[in-house]
């Protein structure tokens, strides 16, 4: 499996379900196998994660990545038994850094529901001209990565409007419920046959209904730098087939 599919929702998950900390091999940079160069999304994804533990008061330690080809075996052994006695150094999870069970639960629990939120930001503001280790070190050390990055854990919303927003177009939607299934946090209100609704006081801004939505229907806007329009009213909701037709005798 390519690097680029171990998302920031399996880091904290791992960590949630017991593990000490998290290791991903990728490919070495520049040879990626699938030509998608997913182990640089793997690499942002890294420093994300490891911010939101700092978040949270964990050593950002445990969270690592290498870079490790299938012909390394020896190397990768080498890797895996350094970060092993790295995690066994610092005992597990949240004991060094003094939290008790219940504060490193409601922490992972705190950071993996902002994961969708998170990975739009990253996408919309977050990104390198040229792809390379450097430029994403240089990124993630940046004085205003560091600020949207604090702002954001410490509070969502406060950069929401920094964000595009999705409306579902009345005209266009059909009711298939496809995007009111794939909402992370059952965020939009619908059902068969009627219009579906964003409802905007909720949405993370995540942009999972709008690639969901069939191309066929493109019913999802995606919004920026202008106002959005207002919910259609409940009684207006219901979608009625439009009747083909009479055929001429």
């Amino acid at each position: 499996m390519c690097s680029g599919r171990v998302d920031l929702a399996f880091l904290i998950r791992a960590l949630a379900h017991g593990a000490d900390g998290v290791i991903i091999g990728g490919c070495w940079l520049g040879e990626c196998h699938y030509v998608t160069e997913g182990n640089y999304d793997a690499l942002a994804n890294m420093h994300l994660g490891k911010k939101m533990l700092e978040h949270i008061g964990l050593k950002p330690e445990r969270l690592r990545i290498e870079w490790i080809s299938a012909s390394e075996g020896t190397r990768f052994a080498e890797i895996m038994t350094d970060f092993s006695n790295e995690i066994r150094d610092l005992g597990p999870l949240g004991e060094i850094e003094g939290l008790d069970a219940d504060a490193l639960k409601a922490g992972l629990e705190s950071v993996g529901k902002m994961v969708p939120q998170l990975k739009i930001l990253a996408r919309e503001k977050l990104q390198v001209q040229v792809k390379s280790e450097e430029a994403y070190t240089k990124l993630f050390e940046n004085e205003k990565t560091i600020q949207l990055l604090d702002d954001f854990l410490a509070d969502p919303a406060s950069v929401a409007e920094d964000l595009p927003a999705y409306y579902i177009d009345p005209e266009l939607c059909v009711g298939c419920q496809i995007c009111l299934n794939k909402c992370p946090i059952q965020g939009i209100d619908g059902g068969k046959k009627t219009i579906h609704v964003i409802d905007q006081d909720v949405c993370t801004h995540c942009g999972t209904c709008f690639h969901a939505c069939p191309p066929r229907i493109g019913a999802v806007r995606r919004i920026t730098n202008e106002p959005i329009p207002p919910p259609i009213p409940e009684e207006e909701r219901a979608i009625v087939k439009k009747k083909k037709p009479a055929k001429q005798p």
